[in-house]
């Protein structure tokens, strides 16, 4: 598993390195992949909805609907597009759905819509903030350090669990070496002249930066295991080898997107 882990993260990194490099559109649609192929995971881990494709479909658009949120230039077209999608998906719970499953299915469907469209929807707000291509870089490679750094930091010394009613294989020695990964190469990732920041970070604020960061990487990682185990899924695909499914290896991204796109808004203001 750790191999097939290594190769898929080496195989992915670089790719990824330069859609955020080039910038919209292309960003956006690695964005717009995430949320979709996520809210099928999500939305597969309910037997009602699985029974309904139509229904799933509904919450599919409305996620990526609510996920482009940043790109539209109208105001009105977000609360049009969620009331159409409200409307549609309550009156096919009508003909779909047997009565005592109806709000169970509705419930699914706007919680993959706020849980993975909404809060992926930060990632491209980030984007396009002053310096938020150096802002994304910072954000989401910092999250993956501090993935890897509690990955292999729980493997070699973990012994004390972190969430043992949650996530079993958590552990606070993980968290610890998330952390100091994390820090590293927040340092390293905001020194680099090729971002072209208009305005440095002092390092103080990195730092906060970085215990941010590992923060809400750890609740998204522990909230993620919470759906799965009230599901009752191990992982919430098989897309990815080594890590599972979409939303099994970007959960610490959910949260991540949204402290960093207001801790940047603030340094702004």
């Amino acid at each position: 598993m750790l191999r097939q882990r290594t190769i898929t993260s080496v195989a992915s990194i670089p790719f990824i390195i330069l859609l955020i490099w080039f910038g919209d559109p292309w960003f956006t649609f690695l964005v717009a992949a995430v949320v979709l192929i996520g809210s099928f995971e999500f939305y597969h881990m309910s037997p009602t909805l699985d029974q309904s494709r139509p229904l799933m479909c509904v919450g599919l658009l409305w996620a990526l609907a609510v996920a482009l949120n940043p790109h539209y230039e109208d105001a009105s077209v977000l609360p049009a597009a969620t009331t159409a999608a409200t409307v549609i998906s309550l009156v096919w719970l009508l003909r779909l759905v047997p009565r005592e499953e109806a709000f169970r299915a509705w419930a699914w469907i706007v919680a993959g819509v706020l849980y993975v469209g909404w809060m992926l929807s930060y990632w491209l707000g980030l984007l396009m903030l002053t310096d938020g291509r150096a802002w994304v870089y910072l954000a989401m490679f910092t999250t993956f350090a501090y993935d890897t750094g509690a990955f292999f930091a729980g493997r070699a010394w973990g012994k004390h669990r972190l969430a043992s009613a949650i996530s079993p294989g958590k552990t606070w020695e993980g968290a610890l070496g998330g952390l100091l990964s994390a820090v590293v190469a927040a340092l390293a990732i905001s020194k680099m002249p090729i971002l072209s920041w208009s305005s440095r970070l002092d390092w103080w604020q990195v730092i906060i930066l970085a215990c941010l960061v590992s923060l809400f990487a750890q609740l998204g990682d522990l909230v993620e295991s919470l759906l799965k185990r009230n599901a009752g899924v191990e992982q919430s695909g098989k897309l990815l080898p080594g890590h599972g499914g979409i939303l099994d290896r970007f959960d610490s991204l959910i949260f991540v997107g949204v402290v960093v796109y207001y801790y940047a808004t603030c340094l702004a203001g």
